[in-house]
């Protein structure tokens, strides 16, 4: 994260998603315009999840993002640090093993986990950087990493629209439809900070992982970074 979207960062990021879990899913859906579901499709084919399997899902706020993993048979560990996202999610998915966690002091030991994907929360850890190396060293050797966030949209048209929607028109519609909108002027300052595609890619070789490529989703306004860890 950027030291321009550090200074605008609420002092608890933990509590403010605690304040939007109950509508958390819903706002994600109608801010992008219907498109949050293309994204999660995008995520499970790029993590290619295989029955018995471990899988961990970070970031995974209410567990909607992990219902495909458990769906195509793998073992998935929901793991967020808002305990308000958690209880929401055990609320509506109990099957599911949601863990507190914090991204970069990851409760797990080397190695136990097959595939780790972290979904439009990277960004908002305060250091992308360990959270990544983190994550390299709860995967076993071999195994795969999934990175969805928002990212830099291609067309230079294009990307000036987008940023006016980010700025003006977000926070109007979260107004509407959230129960905290004022997070969501911390996201759309969060996203606006955040390093494009091949920024990223970057990040993701310096933490050690391999074989690292992207494709852009909606122009670009997403991106969906994979690697490997080192065998």
């Amino acid at each position: 994260m950027t030291r321009a979207s550090l200074d605008k960062q609420p002092r608890d990021v933990a509590a403010m998603f605690d304040d939007v879990a109950a509508k958390y899913d819903l706002t994600n859906t109608v801010l992008s315009l219907g498109q949050d579901r293309r994204w999660r499709k995008a995520v499970t084919a790029a993590v290619d999840p295989r029955p018995g399997e471990r899988i961990l899902d970070l970031a995974a706020g209410t567990g909607t993002s992990s219902l495909p993993f458990r769906d195509a048979g793998a073992t998935v560990v929901p793991c967020d640090f808002s305990l308000g996202m958690l209880r929401e999610g055990k609320r509506r998915h109990p099957d599911l093993d949601f863990t507190a966690g914090d991204a970069t002091r990851l409760p797990f030991t080397d190695g136990a986990f097959d595939a780790v994907t972290i979904s439009f929360g990277l960004r908002n850890l305060n250091d992308p950087g360990a959270g990544l190396a983190e994550m390299l060293r709860v995967t076993r050797p071999g195994g795969r990493l999934v990175v969805c966030e928002f990212s830099h949209p291609t067309w230079p048209p294009f990307r000036t629209v987008y940023v006016e929607y980010l700025m003006r028109a977000l926070p109007s519609v979260a107004t509407a439809v959230s129960s905290n909108p004022e997070a969501y002027v911390y996201l759309a300052e969060s996203i606006r900070a955040w390093p494009d595609q091949p920024g990223l890619a970057r990040l993701v070789r310096e933490a050690g992982w391999d074989r690292v490529a992207w494709r852009d989703l909606t122009g670009g306004v997403v991106a969906l970074h994979r690697a490997f860890k080192p065998a």
